[in-house]
Protein backbone atom coordinates (compact mmCIF):
# COMPACT_ATOMS: atom_id res chain seq x y z
CA UNK A 1 0.00 0.00 0.00
CA UNK A 2 1.37 3.74 -1.05
CA UNK A 3 1.21 6.28 1.67
CA UNK A 4 -0.29 9.79 0.83
CA UNK A 5 0.25 13.19 2.26
CA UNK A 6 -1.66 16.09 1.32
CA UNK A 7 -0.48 19.82 1.87
CA UNK A 8 -3.33 22.24 0.64
CA UNK A 9 -4.81 25.37 2.46
CA UNK A 10 -8.07 24.67 1.68
CA UNK A 11 -9.72 22.25 3.98
CA UNK A 12 -12.66 21.19 1.87
CA UNK A 13 -10.10 20.41 -0.95
CA UNK A 14 -8.16 18.22 1.21
CA UNK A 15 -11.02 16.48 2.34
CA UNK A 16 -12.07 15.67 -1.15
CA UNK A 17 -8.96 14.54 -2.64
CA UNK A 18 -8.27 12.95 0.67
CA UNK A 19 -11.64 10.50 -0.23
CA UNK A 20 -10.91 10.33 -4.35
CA UNK A 21 -7.71 8.68 -3.02
CA UNK A 22 -8.39 6.50 0.05
CA UNK A 23 -11.12 4.71 -2.60
CA UNK A 24 -8.36 3.22 -4.07
CA UNK A 25 -7.39 0.31 -2.06
CA UNK A 26 -3.66 0.94 -3.58
CA UNK A 27 -3.39 3.91 -1.56
CA UNK A 28 -4.02 5.05 2.27
CA UNK A 29 -4.07 8.86 3.14
CA UNK A 30 -1.98 9.06 6.18
CA UNK A 31 -2.25 13.05 6.96
CA UNK A 32 -2.54 16.31 5.99
CA UNK A 33 -1.23 20.03 6.40
CA UNK A 34 -3.21 23.08 5.79
CA UNK A 35 0.11 24.97 4.94
CA UNK A 36 3.91 24.30 3.61
CA UNK A 37 5.69 24.40 7.13
CA UNK A 38 2.99 22.26 8.68
CA UNK A 39 3.66 19.97 5.86
CA UNK A 40 7.17 19.99 6.57
CA UNK A 41 6.54 19.15 10.16
CA UNK A 42 4.45 16.40 10.03
CA UNK A 43 5.03 14.79 6.65
CA UNK A 44 8.95 13.10 7.88
CA UNK A 45 6.65 11.20 11.51
CA UNK A 46 4.10 9.72 8.56
CA UNK A 47 7.67 8.48 6.00
CA UNK A 48 4.42 9.12 3.54
CA UNK A 49 5.70 7.50 -0.22
CA UNK A 50 4.13 9.98 -1.77
CA UNK A 51 3.51 14.07 -1.13
CA UNK A 52 0.57 16.25 -2.54
CA UNK A 53 1.62 20.40 -2.61
CA UNK A 54 -0.66 23.01 -3.58
CA UNK A 55 1.62 25.79 -5.12
CA UNK A 56 -0.58 28.67 -4.01
CA UNK A 57 -0.20 29.11 -0.34
CA UNK A 58 0.33 31.86 2.34
CA UNK A 59 3.49 31.81 4.25
CA UNK A 60 6.04 29.06 2.57
CA UNK A 61 4.60 28.80 -0.65
CA UNK A 62 4.53 25.19 -2.69
CA UNK A 63 7.69 25.36 -4.85
CA UNK A 64 9.78 26.75 -1.58
CA UNK A 65 8.11 23.45 0.46
CA UNK A 66 9.18 21.20 -2.58
CA UNK A 67 12.80 22.46 -2.22
CA UNK A 68 12.65 21.84 1.63
CA UNK A 69 11.60 18.37 1.05
CA UNK A 70 14.07 17.76 -1.57
CA UNK A 71 16.74 19.37 0.64
CA UNK A 72 15.69 17.25 3.65
CA UNK A 73 16.27 13.52 4.89
CA UNK A 74 12.16 12.33 3.76
CA UNK A 75 12.71 10.02 0.46
CA UNK A 76 9.34 10.29 -1.23
CA UNK A 77 7.96 11.56 -3.91
CA UNK A 78 6.66 14.89 -4.70
CA UNK A 79 4.29 16.27 -6.48
CA UNK A 80 2.91 19.45 -7.42
CA UNK A 81 -1.28 19.26 -7.47
CA UNK A 82 -2.26 22.77 -8.62
CA UNK A 83 -4.74 24.91 -10.32
CA UNK A 84 -1.85 26.99 -12.59
CA UNK A 85 -1.49 25.62 -15.90
CA UNK A 86 0.98 28.90 -16.33
CA UNK A 87 4.40 27.81 -17.88
CA UNK A 88 6.87 29.00 -15.42
CA UNK A 89 4.81 27.68 -12.56
CA UNK A 90 5.45 23.70 -14.16
CA UNK A 91 9.27 24.59 -15.40
CA UNK A 92 10.35 25.88 -11.58
CA UNK A 93 8.44 23.04 -10.43
CA UNK A 94 10.29 20.53 -12.65
CA UNK A 95 13.51 22.32 -12.07
CA UNK A 96 12.85 22.11 -7.68
CA UNK A 97 12.67 18.47 -8.50
CA UNK A 98 8.91 17.92 -8.56
CA UNK A 99 8.17 14.27 -9.50
CA UNK A 100 4.74 15.24 -11.38
CA UNK A 101 2.84 18.10 -12.11
CA UNK A 102 -0.83 17.68 -11.92
CA UNK A 103 -3.94 19.98 -12.11
CA UNK A 104 -7.17 19.89 -9.51
CA UNK A 105 -9.30 19.49 -12.19
CA UNK A 106 -8.49 16.54 -13.40
CA UNK A 107 -10.63 13.30 -13.64
CA UNK A 108 -10.70 11.32 -9.85
CA UNK A 109 -9.20 7.90 -11.97
CA UNK A 110 -6.49 9.78 -13.52
CA UNK A 111 -5.30 11.32 -10.52
CA UNK A 112 -4.84 7.61 -8.91
CA UNK A 113 -3.85 6.67 -12.26
CA UNK A 114 -0.66 9.05 -12.33
CA UNK A 115 0.34 8.72 -8.71
CA UNK A 116 0.61 5.04 -9.43
CA UNK A 117 3.19 5.77 -12.44
CA UNK A 118 4.79 8.27 -10.08
CA UNK A 119 5.54 5.96 -7.63
CA UNK A 120 6.78 3.50 -10.09
CA UNK A 121 9.48 5.95 -10.92
CA UNK A 122 7.94 8.15 -13.46
CA UNK A 123 8.20 11.75 -13.66
CA UNK A 124 4.35 12.70 -14.96
CA UNK A 125 2.60 15.60 -16.08
CA UNK A 126 -0.87 16.08 -17.17
CA UNK A 127 -1.52 15.68 -20.41
CA UNK A 128 -2.88 19.43 -21.42
CA UNK A 129 0.50 20.94 -20.23
CA UNK A 130 2.54 18.63 -22.46
CA UNK A 131 2.21 21.05 -25.13
CA UNK A 132 3.08 24.00 -22.82
CA UNK A 133 6.53 21.92 -22.10
CA UNK A 134 6.91 21.26 -25.47
CA UNK A 135 6.91 25.12 -26.68
CA UNK A 136 8.90 25.90 -23.44
CA UNK A 137 11.67 23.36 -25.06
CA UNK A 138 11.31 24.60 -28.11
CA UNK A 139 12.24 28.10 -26.52
CA UNK A 140 15.24 27.01 -24.83
CA UNK A 141 15.85 24.87 -28.13
CA UNK A 142 16.38 28.29 -30.18
CA UNK A 143 19.15 29.83 -27.67
CA UNK A 144 22.70 28.13 -28.60
CA UNK A 145 22.96 24.79 -27.00
CA UNK A 146 25.85 24.24 -24.27
CA UNK A 147 26.96 21.27 -26.75
CA UNK A 148 26.12 19.61 -29.53
CA UNK A 149 26.44 15.38 -29.71
CA UNK A 150 29.91 15.92 -31.87
CA UNK A 151 31.60 17.90 -28.99
CA UNK A 152 30.83 15.40 -26.64
CA UNK A 153 31.94 11.31 -25.81
CA UNK A 154 29.14 9.75 -23.52
CA UNK A 155 29.97 6.05 -22.52
CA UNK A 156 27.26 3.23 -23.09
CA UNK A 157 26.11 3.82 -19.26
CA UNK A 158 25.70 7.41 -19.65
CA UNK A 159 23.94 7.16 -23.05
CA UNK A 160 21.53 4.71 -20.85
CA UNK A 161 21.38 7.37 -18.31
CA UNK A 162 20.63 9.89 -20.37
CA UNK A 163 17.54 8.40 -22.16
CA UNK A 164 15.92 7.13 -18.70
CA UNK A 165 16.59 11.03 -17.69
CA UNK A 166 14.55 12.12 -20.91
CA UNK A 167 11.94 9.17 -20.11
CA UNK A 168 11.89 11.44 -16.54
CA UNK A 169 12.91 8.67 -14.44
CA UNK A 170 13.98 9.26 -11.09
CA UNK A 171 17.66 7.74 -9.86
CA UNK A 172 16.08 5.47 -7.64
CA UNK A 173 14.16 4.16 -10.52
CA UNK A 174 17.04 4.42 -12.79
CA UNK A 175 18.93 2.37 -10.00
CA UNK A 176 16.87 -0.50 -10.30
CA UNK A 177 16.37 -0.73 -14.10
CA UNK A 178 20.13 -1.03 -14.54
CA UNK A 179 20.83 -2.92 -10.43
CA UNK A 180 23.34 -0.32 -9.54
CA UNK A 181 23.21 1.30 -6.36
CA UNK A 182 21.52 5.18 -6.12
CA UNK A 183 25.09 6.68 -5.16
CA UNK A 184 26.23 5.31 -8.65
CA UNK A 185 23.55 6.59 -10.36
CA UNK A 186 24.43 10.16 -8.89
CA UNK A 187 27.86 10.08 -10.00
CA UNK A 188 26.67 9.28 -13.70
CA UNK A 189 24.29 12.03 -13.73
CA UNK A 190 26.89 14.66 -12.37
CA UNK A 191 29.70 13.23 -14.94
CA UNK A 192 26.91 13.49 -17.63
CA UNK A 193 25.57 17.02 -16.93
CA UNK A 194 29.42 18.39 -16.81
CA UNK A 195 30.17 16.58 -20.26
CA UNK A 196 27.28 17.58 -21.89
CA UNK A 197 28.04 21.65 -19.75
CA UNK A 198 24.23 21.32 -18.28
CA UNK A 199 23.37 22.46 -14.40
CA UNK A 200 19.89 20.16 -14.30
CA UNK A 201 18.77 16.64 -15.38
CA UNK A 202 15.63 18.70 -16.87
CA UNK A 203 18.31 20.53 -19.22
CA UNK A 204 19.41 17.02 -20.03
CA UNK A 205 16.02 15.86 -21.19
CA UNK A 206 15.80 18.60 -23.35
CA UNK A 207 18.93 18.05 -24.85
CA UNK A 208 17.95 14.34 -25.50
CA UNK A 209 14.91 15.05 -26.92
CA UNK A 210 16.73 17.41 -29.36
CA UNK A 211 18.76 14.59 -30.26
CA UNK A 212 15.83 12.59 -31.37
Amino acid sequence: MLKVFLIDDHALFRKGVGQMIAADPLFEVVGEASSGLEGLERAPGLAPDIVLIDLNMKGVDGLETLRRFKAGSLRARFVVLTVSDAEDDLLEALRAGADGYLLKDMEPEQLCDSLKKIAEGVTVIQDRLTEVLRQALQEQGSKPGPATPDQVSLTDREQEILQFLADGLSNKAIARKLGISDTTVKVHVKHLLSKLRLTSRLEAAVWAHRQK
